[in-house]
């Protein structure tokens, strides 16, 4: 089940209570709507900047949405952080080209116009098995993204790898997902016997996780569903 994102009671150590201006890539997906949630209700951040394919519902007088084209993304306001939540399936994509377009280039074009635009913090929905020498497809390109945000000089990179996603995707307008649904399955009959960050997480949980340790980390994080799981 979902549960409320409240961003102010979730931050663990001192952001010095700056007032932050933070670009978002993926509003409209599960984690990414989510992240935008909390981001609008923190009063610490005086601007979110989204960048979509196309306008948003949302007319939060907090929020920016630019209609952007990743392949040749304007410079951006100035920024304090930004987050990666950009993703896709082989499947909707097409083919494993327009995966990567989506899952590596425009989210490393993001990170790059982001850093250009004086962000200092980077938090980025990466995916569990991430792992740049993978021989699956999707590990690899997940993995291979990572490394080349690591590259980018932020002076903190959190990157979360969830397992399984749990969310209303009918809500979000996307089909369910038939892997989804045989995980979700095979978590309700084994229940506790699945080891902690193999056990699907609620999206809301994974952005959560995000809003707590960009403010605060430093150098490279990677938080994993056991982690990112919040109690009942």
């Amino acid at each position: 089940m979902e549960r409320p994102i409240r961003t102010k009671s979730l931050a663990e150590g001192d952001s010095g209570g700056t007032a932050r201006t933070v670009a978002l890539a993926g509003a409209t997906g599960l984690v990414g709507q989510a992240i935008l949630q909390g981001l609008l209700a923190d009063e610490s951040v005086i601007a979110v900047h989204a960048l979509a394919r196309r306008p948003l519902d949302n007319r939060h007088p907090g929020l920016t949405t630019h209609v952007v084209d990743f392949a040749a993304l304007p410079p951006l306001p100035p920024l304090d952080e930004a987050y990666l939540a950009l993703g896709t399936t082989i499947k909707a994509a097409g083919s494993q080209a327009a995966f990567r377009a989506v899952d590596l280039d425009a989210s490393l074009a993001t990170a790059r116009a982001a850093r250009a635009a004086g962000a200092r913090r980077l938090g980025v929905v990466s995916a569990m098995g991430a792992d740049a020498h993978s021989r699956v497809f999707y590990n690899r390109v997940k993995g291979e993204l990572e490394e080349a945000l690591a590259g980018l000089g932020f002076d903190a990179l959190v990157i979360a790898r969830p397992s399984l996603l749990v969310g209303d995707r009918g809500m979000l307008g996307q089909p369910v997902r038939a892997g989804e649904k045989i995980g979700l399955l095979a978590a309700a009959v084994a229940g506790p016997l699945i080891p902690a960050n193999f056990r699907p997480i609620a999206a809301s949980d994974v952005a959560c996780a995000l809003l707590a340790r960009v403010p605060v980390a430093r150098g490279r994080e990677v938080l994993l569903s056991g982690a990112m799981r919040r109690e009942d």
